[in-house]
């Protein structure tokens, strides 16, 4: 799993991923941001994979 950062907020805690791009999350207590980091972690990588063929479909 990518490295995760975790911030405390005024409204609960803010979760990122540094490495990859406009992937974070939040939530009401530290364990409800991590498990929503990971659903937003496994919809980026298949985002991505998804774009990744799709471009590889247009070289051929």
């Amino acid at each position: 799993m990518p490295a995760i950062r975790v911030e405390r907020t005024e409204e609960g805690y803010s979760v990122f991923c540094p490495g990859l791009p406009g992937c974070w999350s939040q939530g009401d207590t530290e364990e409800e941001a991590m498990e929503n980091i990971r659903d937003a972690i496994q919809e980026y990588l298949s985002a991505m994979a998804d774009y990744s063929a799709l471009q590889g479909s247009r070289q051929e």
